[in-house]
């Protein structure tokens, strides 16, 4: 059996009167690439963001390889090997596609602003070995003769691509996938399936929001399903698939229906 590498404890989050996510447990272990799915608006989005950091729980914790991350700062849980892309795109579209992946190289740079700005021997070094594992990233995406275009003339794929060669880059255990297949054709979404097996491969565990089912039931080991902030299912692809509370969550039915 895997370690698990993370573990959501009873994480509930409310916004004033709203609540978001409601005692939600789950867990992932390591190596495995963790579906998180649910209709429009189940909290899907809302928890990975409580597990980067972007909010605070109100109840509940979370622990990333043993230790709670519950009030650490976004940078901070970067640090402790935790990255993540987005449902909207977010590179630097007037940086290079290396420039971009550089800076995620970055957050495991040691040398501090002196070293940098007298380019002391440990800065030059850990320069070299950024810019080195910056072109292995993007040669791994396929888009490394695209080095240097700016990202924003980059095809839409292609930016899908380089977002996620860039949380790579920051070195983390943990690889947060954000609808990574939103914009793509049938074609790229299996090419995608692939990259994200490739990527668990080199070592990297995944936990992957994503609306294509196909998708999600074809990449993933096990599944996580989400509705109005409540966990209400789990299990592999195939017992999701007919789980009747799943089932009467996508289509608006009662469960007795679907089943």
């Amino acid at each position: 059996m895997s370690e698990r590498i993370l573990d959501v404890q009873s994480l509930t989050l409310k916004f004033g009167g709203l609540t978001a996510l409601d005692d939600v447990s789950l867990h992932i272990n390591e190596g495995e690439i963790l579906g998180l799915i649910g209709p429009n608006g189940a909290g899907k989005t809302t928890c990975f963001n409580a597990i980067t950091g972007v909010y605070g729980p109100t109840s509940g914790d979370i622990l990333f390889q043993g230790k709670s991350i519950v009030g650490m700062k976004k940078h901070q849980i970067t640090k402790q090997g935790i990255a993540r892309t987005f449902q909207n795109i977010r590179l630097f579209p007037t940086m290079t596609a290396l420039e971009n992946v550089l800076v995620g190289a970055d957050a495991q740079h040691s040398t501090g602003m002196l070293t940098a700005l007298f380019r002391l021997p440990k800065h030059r070094r850990e320069e070299k070995q950024g810019h080195d594992r910056a072109m292995e990233l993007l040669r791994f995406m396929g888009i490394h003769r695209k080095a240097d275009e700016l990202a924003a003339n980059l095809s839409y794929g292609d930016q899908r691509r380089l977002e996620i060669a860039r949380a790579m880059a920051t070195g983390p255990k943990l690889i947060c996938l954000d609808e990574p297949a939103a914009g793509f054709n049938p074609a790229e979404k299996v090419e995608l399936m692939d990259l994200i097996r490739k990527v668990r491969d080199q070592g990297f565990t995944v936990l992957l929001i994503e609306h294509d089912m196909r998708l999600v039931m074809g990449v993933t080991d096990r599944i996580v399903v989400l509705e109005f902030g409540r966990k209400i299912a789990e299990g592999s692809p195939s017992d999701i698939r007919d789980n009747p509370a799943v089932i009467a969550a996508y289509l608006g039915v009662d469960e007795e229906d679907a089943s």
